[in-house]
């Protein structure tokens, strides 16, 4: 099995895409924030450590059950894809139980990032564009 639910509720449909299965609205027609996760070569770890990181996890989620409606595990991308409700302080609470429980889950793209704000370096096209002001305003790198 490549993709495995991490909530109790749900009851995956074996080869149904992820994308139909993401839920992207609410009861009342509200968007849904999501954002991902990396967990490098989760697929082949030792089946031991890789159960027990799924338990681990699943306890994280179910901590968090009133705001997470959709968690899954792509065991062969390495991916964790979370679906939550939205709320102020975004999804910094869930990703800092799921670091802690995961160390090797990264953070691959969210709002989350953007409430950091830019990390040092970033890509040679935003370092161009940034430019001067990047520079010395932002005290950020300017062109290379």
């Amino acid at each position: 099995m490549s993709s495995i639910s991490l909530q109790r509720q749900q009851h995956p449909i074996p080869g149904q895409p992820l994308w139909q299965r993401v839920p992207t609205r609410d009861e009342s027609g509200r968007a849904l924030p999501d954002f991902m996760m990396l967990i490098p070569k989760i697929g082949s770890w030792p089946e031991i450590r890789r159960e027990q990181a799924i338990n681990e996890l699943r306890s994280v989620f179910a901590r968090f059950e009133q705001r997470v409606v959709f968690a899954d595990l792509n065991l062969k991308l390495n991916l964790l894809w979370i679906t939550l409700r939205p709320t102020p302080d975004g999804c910094l609470s869930l990703v800092e139980a799921i670091t802690a429980v995961v160390p090797e889950a990264k953070l691959v793209a969210s709002q989350y990032e953007a409430m950091l704000g830019w990390s040092e370096g970033g890509s040679r096209r935003s370092r161009v564009r940034c430019g001067w002001f990047g520079q010395h305003v932002l005290g950020r790198p300017g062109k290379p």
